[in-house]
């Protein structure tokens, strides 16, 4: 159990309840109840994209909203565009 809260306190959530919806974890898991298995599984996904976030930058698939996957689909120009219908300015980076 230690280790899965320091592995989740690393990925910036201050508690599994805080951690509960980015992780997918259920209101007993919320809690800090985790089978051993359960907890094997959580332990492993976190070192999996803490070894891959040193390899990578970008944010593990599993850690993205749906929304959040979506966008990341969509053409920047289309996104400018929604943007500046919304009457934010835009500037390409």
């Amino acid at each position: 159990m230690e280790e899965l809260l320091t592995l989740l306190k690393d990925a910036g959530h201050t508690n599994f309840r805080d951690a509960r919806g980015p992780m997918g974890f259920t209101q007993r898991q919320a809690a800090g109840k985790f089978t051993r298995d359960e907890a094997m599984e959580f332990i492993g996904r976190l070192q999996d994209a803490e070894s891959n976030a040193n390899a990578q930058a970008a944010i593990p698939a599993w850690q993205l909203t749906a929304l959040e996957q979506t966008i990341s689909h969509v053409p920047a120009e289309h996104l400018a565009g929604e943007l500046r219908r919304r009457g934010w300015s835009v500037i390409e980076p």
